[in-house]
């Protein structure tokens, strides 16, 4: 299984590579609505999210062409995978800002390594013990579920703290989930009419609001 192994290897470092740059990817593409539906629109928590999932996701089929034969074990490791490392990155940021009620920027990059990490190394050892296999559709699912989540909440942000902007709320923080975006980039969706998700999701940029 060194195989495995070694692909895990890159995948950590293909999800730290591409999950870096998407988090600058909206702003590179000049806001274009397409883009955000898949990397983070503003500095919210559930926004950076999508810095572990997409990329993660995005290096599923490789897992699964290189090792056809692991098809089935790799496919429920991995979704369990992407989903333990996508909630790991709003409970460590929630657990130490309870604790110490402050941005630290070295704390906030550590968590998304951190969750790379876990994730990884939880669906490296469940796609070679194939535990998860029965669990296939289960997991499958509820990363469906999670990514029209992150469509729906990209345009319609619910108002919770999970979802709100800090960049707006705070002044000059250091933290990299609080620095400031262009005023046609920040919070873009909270629009709360059909036509404004058609418009966001068709004519390349979002909504202000």
């Amino acid at each position: 299984m060194k195989q495995v192994k070694r692909y895990t290897i890159i995948g950590i470092l293909f999800v730290l590579i591409t999950g870096t740059l998407s988090h600058f990817l909206y702003d590179w593409s000049g806001a274009n609505s397409i883009v955000g539906l898949f990397s983070p629109v503003n500095e919210s928590i559930w926004e950076h999210m999508k810095l572990l999932f997409f990329p993660m996701l995005l290096y599923l089929p490789v897992m699964i062409f290189k090792f056809r034969e692991l098809r089935s074990c790799i496919v429920s490791a991995f979704c369990f995978g992407v989903l333990a490392g996508t909630l790991l990155i709003p409970i460590s940021y929630y657990g130490y800002h309870a604790v110490l009620d402050k941005d630290i920027f070295i704390l906030d990059i550590s968590i998304f390594i951190l969750s790379i990490l876990v994730a990884f190394w939880l669906s490296y050892r469940f796609s070679i013990s194939c535990a998860l296999k029965s669990y296939t559709l289960l997991f499958v699912g509820l990363v469906v579920i999670f990514f029209l989540c992150f469509i729906v909440f990209t345009c319609y942000p619910p108002d919770f703290s999970l979802f709100e902007d800090p960049s707006r709320h705070s002044d000059n923080q250091s933290s990299v989930m609080a620095r400031n975006l262009p005023a046609a980039s920040v919070n873009p969706l909270k629009s709360t009419t059909a036509k404004s998700v058609v418009f966001c999701c068709s004519l390349g940029s979002f909504p202000e609001k």
